[in-house]
């Protein structure tokens, strides 16, 4: 029986420090390799548990994570068909979410679509990543968004809590100005990109969206399911604050992504709300993301 003890014991010993060595991310990589041309098709599922490996497996801040509290990320890469072996140009979709307090409904963070992935890869080749030094874009992106969404999830949870992490993201655009190739300059053709990204999370002039981010969460989501309609204005508020920012920094890209990341839970939530609530929401809704106004009418039953 003492055996018996001794062993529950062990194994519960090594299951806490598994978690207490928990990494950051639990990111689920797919990438599409439809378009190009080549019948050997397994070369990209390694590619696929490269990349899926690189981030899950490194750990990217100081702090404890529990196995559970890992955040729940996917990275969808789809190769370009003028991609070949070796050398790939891609389009890429990053999203993140965060759980809800006391419910099993997890809430997006992130949702980002980046045109500009060019990359060279060869599975022999380690994927190797040094914060000062870097050496290949396909790693500088990886962990760019690494902790892009590991800043985003912190941001939820405190008022500005990821801003070490975003400083960092800073840091691998700075470096990454060496690279010649697209999506790291403030004058490439698009303005959509990992430089007006990072520039848009440390900007002092969109700090509202960024503390916004806290409130929507932590304060309203949070206790959504306790105080719906306390709630429900809380987000209002935020969105007063995001039509400020909107005016300050028209064509943000901060902004953009906010709605990309929001429209759909936005609509469920206000779909509920007062006849007031739900009419002030869809008015200050069709304004700051007017592309989705068709959705939107949902909210007033349009």
């Amino acid at each position: 029986m003492l055996k018996f003890i001794k062993l529950i014991l062990f194994f519960g010993f090594l299951a806490i420090l598994q978690g207490l060595h928990a990494q950051e991310l639990r990111c689920q990589v797919v990438v599409n390799a439809e378009r190009v041309q080549t019948a050997d098709r397994q070369f990209f599922v390694d590619m696929q548990n490269a990349f899926t490996q690189f981030l899950n497996n490194r750990k990217w801040t100081t702090d404890v994570f529990k196995n559970e509290e890992r955040i729940n990320c996917n990275i969808v890469i789809n190769l370009n068909p003028t991609s070949s072996i070796g050398n790939y140009t891609a389009t890429v979709q990053v999203k993140s979410s965060r759980p809800i307090y006391g419910t099993s409904y997890e809430s997006p963070v992130l949702n980002f679509f980046d045109r500009y992935w060019e990359f060279e890869y060869t599975p022999s080749q380690p994927l190797e990543f040094n914060e000062t030094g870097l050496s290949t874009n396909l790693t500088a992106m990886l962990a760019f968004y690494a902790y892009t969404i590991i800043g985003l999830d912190y941001d939820t949870f405190s008022k500005l809590g990821g801003t070490v992490y975003h400083q960092k993201a800073l840091a691998i655009v700075n470096n990454a100005q060496q690279f010649t190739t697209s999506g790291w300059k403030s004058l490439d053709n698009d303005l959509r990109n990992r430089y007006w990204l990072s520039e848009n999370i440390l900007s002092q002039q969109i700090i509202p969206l960024r503390e916004g981010l806290y409130a929507y969460h932590r304060l309203a989501m949070d206790n959504f399911a306790s105080k719906p309609e306390e709630s429900r204005q809380t987000i209002l508020d935020i969105l007063t604050k995001i039509s400020a920012v909107n005016q300050a920094r028209p064509v943000s890209v901060l902004v953009n992504t906010f709605f990309d990341t929001k429209s759909n839970e936005l609509i469920k939530i206000f779909s509920e709300g007062e006849p007031a609530v739900r009419q002030k929401a869809y008015s200050m809704l069709i304004q700051l993301d007017p592309t989705n106004t068709d959705k939107y009418r949902s909210i007033i039953g349009g």
